[in-house]
């Protein structure tokens, strides 16, 4: 299998600290796992994370999917040339969880120059699938800082 990032050394050690004063450092994502095509984190399902019934919320799983979806795909290209922002993101919420813990993972369907698609799927800790999300993504060039501020 070959490797799918800019950096081929890309590594977990290489998040640490990603999240810091996000979305994600609110919702308690947490990064697990790096492969050599995928990306894996994940969320407890709690106060945080659920909806008034006791389930996880819908928009936590989208938030999910979109920051593994998102941060992936930032990996896959020169960051110093490119940036990744998200066009269009669905999800499919499958089955229900009340507690513990949700992981995705995030392996990309399609890696264009200018798009790229991923697919995530969030399961609960006993494997089975929760919600199953497609995130398209654009990969825009960095905007040139001006040469006199």
């Amino acid at each position: 299998m070959s490797v799918i990032w800019f950096d081929p050394s890309f590594s977990l050690a290489q998040l640490e600290g990603l999240e810091k004063h996000t979305m994600g450092e609110h919702l308690g994502i947490e990064w697990v796992e790096v492969g050599p095509d995928y990306i894996r984190a994940r969320m407890p399902v709690d106060h945080r994370t659920k909806q008034p019934h006791g389930l996880l919320h819908g928009g936590a799983s989208v938030a999910l999917a979109e920051t593994i979806g998102s941060v992936g795909a930032a990996m896959t290209v020169d960051q110093d040339k490119f940036i990744a922002v998200g066009l269009e993101i669905n999800a499919n919420h499958v089955r229900s969880a009340r507690s513990g813990f949700v992981t995705g993972t995030a392996r990309p369907l399609h890696k264009g120059s200018t798009t790229q698609v991923w697919d995530i799927r969030i399961e609960d800790e006993k494997g089975k699938l929760i919600c199953l999300s497609r995130l398209t993504v654009a990969i825009l060039k960095k905007p040139v800082p001006p040469l006199h501020p």
